[in-house]
């Protein structure tokens, strides 16, 4: 299913796993991300062992009445403030998604799923 955008000019669509993938570009950008999880952790576990990227991981797009929600299952990095990294995460999601697709984000929800040490 596709998020479907009306202008004067004729209707858009955008595809969920666009969103997807790039709010999760956004969010391994944000100062104290290790990466992205996943609810399905076989899934989770076979991307790790293929050391593929894949940045819609532990992203879920919902959408409720005209109201666009995003859920972003993260890894932080240990020693970071886990409340900051939080908060960073949500502002850079909305303000790329509104930048770069047009979208106006109704909430984004971060659920973080580990704490890892990150590599130097």
């Amino acid at each position: 299913m596709a998020l479907e955008m009306n202008s004067q000019l004729g209707s858009i669509d955008i595809s969920k796993e666009v969103v997807a993938t790039v709010a999760g570009g956004a969010a391994t950008d944000v100062y104290g991300i290790v990466g992205m999880a996943s609810q399905k952790q076989i899934k989770d576990g076979l991307s790790e062992l293929l050391k593929r990227d894949n940045f819609s991981r532990g992203v879920v797009i919902r959408e409720f009445e005209d109201d666009l929600h995003i859920d972003m299952y993260i890894i932080v990095s240990y020693g970071t403030k886990i409340s900051e990294v939080a908060y960073n995460v949500q502002t850079k999601v909305k303000y790329q998604l509104e930048q770069m697709l047009g979208l106006t984000v109704e909430s984004v929800n971060i659920f973080v799923q580990g704490v890892r040490v990150s590599n130097p």
